[in-house]
């Protein structure tokens, strides 16, 4: 098998991750064909970095979580980042991951196992850890409970004062009826904007908390760190 090489920007990104920046001047760039991890591993040598934390930046490169969300009237009211991983998790590691989405989103949750499923959930907000082919896959998905009905009550309000209006204007009686009118008006008005004003910064936080997650429960153990050197020695 063709032994995988990194390209000039994932060279910088492995060395960045590795170490928060500190060593990334002193890289050069490459003749344009990257470089494999062995020879990362020696540059990382001669500035001071570890292999193995040089190793575990590398492998976590190709493990990115995968966004998605869901909308309605073009506003982000479900967050879902899915993350497929080479390895199966531990119990321990479950575990873990269990403790930090309690303490992430400030919630005890819920814990279910069907068989080879796992599953944390605290009321719209969700976990998942799905057995495949080369370990497990995570989805972490959250909607953001009332805001659909919020967004249609809004219209509702808003349509029953057109109705109100059109038939006060009919019946040639519509002086009357204008403060309820009014009301109606600012009222769905108000509704809608209060919500739609929130979505966008709550999709934005929620995605950034489960890529955090992701990326952290994509890092590798040192065991396999261990296995995946063996395996670019060979």
């Amino acid at each position: 098998m063709t032994e995988r090489r990194y390209t000039d920007e994932e060279v910088a990104a492995i060395f960045r991750d590795a170490a928060e920046g500190q060593h990334s001047g002193a890289l050069q760039r490459t003749d344009g064909d990257g470089l494999t991890l062995v020879e990362i591993q020696s540059i990382g040598r001669d500035v001071g970095l570890a292999s193995d934390i040089l190793m575990r930046a590398a492998l976590a490169l190709d493990l990115r979580p995968q966004a998605s969300s869901e909308k309605f009237l073009s506003l982000p009211i479900g967050v879902e980042r899915s993350i497929t991983l080479n390895r199966t998790l531990t119990d321990a590691e479950w575990e873990n991951l269990v403790g930090e989405l309690r303490t992430t989103f400030r919630a005890k949750g819920r814990l279910v196992t069907i068989g080879g499923f796992r599953e944390w959930t605290n009321g719209n907000l969700q976990a998942l850890l799905e057995p495949t082919a080369t370990g497990h896959r995570l989805r972490l998905r959250t909607m953001k409970g009332g805001a659909r009905g919020a967004m249609v009550a809004s219209f509702a309000l808003l349509g029953a004062a057109a109705a109100t209006w059109t038939a006060m204007i009919l019946s040639g009686n519509l002086a009357p009826a204008l403060p309820g009118i009014a009301l109606l008006s600012i009222s769905g008005l108000g509704l809608f904007a209060s919500t739609a004003f929130r979505l966008p910064g709550w999709a934005q936080l929620r995605g950034r908390q489960m890529d955090a997650i992701a990326t952290r429960v994509a890092q590798p153990p040192p065991e396999h760190l261990l296995d995946a050197g063996d395996t670019a020695r060979d």
